[in-house]
């Protein structure tokens, strides 16, 4: 059995992924709201900036919060678990990509 390669780290990649995680924080009432309660956004913001950086960053690191919603978004979208630090990191300028 062959395991696949894992995506290679680029800013289009983690801002991908960040978008994937906002789709899936919408799909749950509790997480949504909790999300924006802590961001200070309504969701009227989120139209307007779910392509900002700001918000990358900000819906990966809430992400990172929360090992057991880190887990569950990782399985539902078959992402390693350790590759949302690095892209957490490279979205907000701590490392080179």
């Amino acid at each position: 059995m062959m395991r696949s390669k894992p995506p290679r780290l680029t800013e289009d990649w983690a801002e991908a992924v960040a978008l994937q995680v906002l789709a899936y924080l919408l799909g749950d009432a509790q997480q949504i709201s909790r999300f924006l309660s802590l961001t200070g956004s309504t969701p009227e913001d989120l139209r307007g900036i779910a392509g900002s950086r700001e918000l990358q960053t900000a819906t990966l690191e809430y992400l990172l919060s929360d090992e057991g919603l880190l887990l569950a978004f990782c399985q539902e979208a078959k992402i390693d678990p350790a590759m949302i630090g690095p892209a957490y990191q490279l979205l907000s300028g701590r490392i080179d990509d």
